[in-house]
């Protein structure tokens, strides 16, 4: 490599860091909280029982959700997948935005409330927002994620100045003396260790930060494609019970669990259909999201898709970003490579700064003898 090429890629590397390196900073520490949420969440305090999950009627919980809030509709049906629960939010309207809802958890089996905290509100939220979108909405998102962009390209120029920086150093050498190079040595050696892991993590980031514009997408493709297929509504007043439609979801995709429902005029459904999203029982394929659509009058099954090529990559990418695929143990790496990441973040900073204060009294400094000379 030549020494001008050193210099291009030395430069792209300072200023992408520089530009990215708070806000990483920011993610890996809101991050750290979050890659435990299951176990920082709420106490369900289930209750040990033989009933089987969805035994409870769901439109008797509904209705007891309604009306604990009178005035209010049910826009969503959210099921856990590792607890009998289902979370019920209502909301003033069916488009109200997510962050504005009120939950009420029930158990599937008995249909006993569960009391639990609000999941928008608390430590584990605001670490959530901020981690999405900074409490700045679409905007936000989209914004981090060209800080995740800025963030790949300096590790890719890391990766390149590697070699050429260490080349006469043993590999995970770190020189004793001045804390500057001993900062650098280990700059570089932490840097390489975590190099696989926070490539993964930055590029799945990235890749998150564009759910709103995939579900944009979905929305105006498949879904439309999908409630075409239905035929007109005799009484479009009137409207199945969910329960029979559960019903007929599972008769229709057998072997896999309902995660969401979305009624009749949310972003996620259409104005006459029911939209269930279901996953598979395996480890890859609890993550990969199936659609049904139901008319939303007869409760029949118009259309069960696979999601595209473009969301699949979406709903993969989010148990990689936090780990949540492989039990504790796996999140414990997690956390203990976001802290090694956090120290080489911190330790760029540092060396950026001391370069920059030797440069100024440098420059100091030949003032200074230049005053004298004159």
């Amino acid at each position: 490599m030549t020494p001008r090429t050193i210099r291009i890629w030395s430069w792209l590397h300072r200023w992408t860091s520089l530009v990215c390196t708070l806000f990483a900073l920011m993610l890996c520490i809101t991050g750290l909280p979050l890659i435990f949420k299951d176990e920082l969440g709420p106490d369900l305090k289930l209750e040990t029982t033989t009933t089987a999950p969805g035994t409870a009627s769901i439109d008797d919980i509904i209705a007891r959700a309604q009306a604990a809030r009178p005035g209010q509709v049910v826009p969503y049906l959210f099921y856990d997948r590792d607890h009998p629960i289902v979370k019920v939010p209502t909301s003033p309207l069916m488009t109200t935005d997510p962050s504005d809802f009120h939950y009420q958890v029930f158990d599937t089996r008995t249909g006993r409330q569960i009391e639990i905290t609000q999941p928008n509100e608390g430590f584990l939220y605001i670490m959530l927002r901020l981690h999405l979108d900074l409490f700045a909405g679409i905007g936000g998102t989209l914004f981090l994620g060209v800080m995740g962009l800025l963030l790949c390209i300096a590790i890719v120029s890391g990766v390149v100045l590697y070699g050429p920086f260490t080349r006469r150093l043993d590999f995970g050498a770190v020189r004793r003396g001045k804390p500057q190079r001993t900062w650098l040595d280990l700059h570089n050696l932490l840097g390489i260790g975590t190099l696989a892991w926070f490539a993964v993590v930055s590029f799945t980031g990235v890749i998150n930060t564009l759910a709103a514009p995939i579900e944009m997408a979905w929305q105006a493709n498949q879904l439309v494609e999908m409630a075409a297929q239905a035929k007109p509504a005799d009484d479009p007043t009137k409207r199945a019970r969910i329960g029979d439609v559960l019903r007929e979801v599972r008769t229709a995709v057998p072997g896999m669990n309902v995660m969401t429902v979305a009624f009749p005029g949310t972003p996620f459904a259409t104005p006459s259909h029911v939209a269930i999203f279901l996953t598979g029982n395996t480890p890859i394929t609890s993550r990969i999201l199936k659609p049904a659509l139901a008319d939303a009058t007869t409760g029949q099954i118009v259309s069960v898709r696979d999601m595209p090529w473009y969301a699949t990559a979406l709903f993969m990418s989010q148990p990689l970003h936090f780990g949540d695929y492989g039990g504790l143990s796996l999140k414990i790496i997690w956390a203990l490579l976001d802290v090694v990441t956090i120290v080489v973040l911190i330790s760029g900073l540092y060396l950026w700064w001391a370069k920059r204060r030797r440069r100024r009294s440098t420059v100091t400094a030949i003032a200074g003898l230049q005053a004298v000379a004159r």
